[in-house]
């Protein structure tokens, strides 16, 4: 009887660990369709001029690129290699072959954020420091994201 009920734990502990793993991997995508929501409709909406500019919610985008800078290292914990997520595209396993790279990836993004946070106060400043995120955003999905 003791036997059957350390397996059964065994077995529901093991089903528990793969469902974090998975909700890390859906965690990261909605957070990535989340970056995608506020650099287009938003940040670059408003630079391009299809959206009035609104400081209050160029604040708001920023601060949610500046939230997924501080979430994204977690999210890539080496138990997630591998796992497939909902979407065309999927983590490169060169995130978890070089680990520093993809850190400094991680690190330069969210350096880019602060630098625009600091200098957008009007639509001219933001214009001028926008690309610096779109650029930083673009290297790290060169080098550690594929198209499925």
């Amino acid at each position: 009887m003791i036997r059957g009920i350390v397996i059964v734990g065994t077995l529901l502990l093991g089903v528990g660990v793969v469902a974090a793993q998975q909700d890390l991997v859906a965690q990261r995508a909605t957070l990535m369709k989340a970056n995608g929501k506020n650099l287009g409709t938003v940040l670059s909406a408003t630079a391009k001029g299809d959206k009035p500019y609104d400081q209050a919610a160029i604040d708001a985008a920023l601060n949610v690129l500046e939230d997924t800078a501080k979430k994204l290292p977690a999210l890539y914990a080496d138990s997630t290699k591998g796992l497939k997520s909902e979407g065309d595209f999927q983590a490169s396993p060169k995130i978890w072959e070089n680990k520093a790279g993809f850190a400094a990836e991680i690190d330069a993004f969210a350096k880019a954020v602060s630098d625009v946070k600091a200098k957008a106060k009007d639509l001219d400043s933001l214009k001028a420091s926008l690309p610096a995120i779109g650029k930083q955003c673009g290297s790290c999905h060169e080098g550690f994201r594929v198209k499925t």
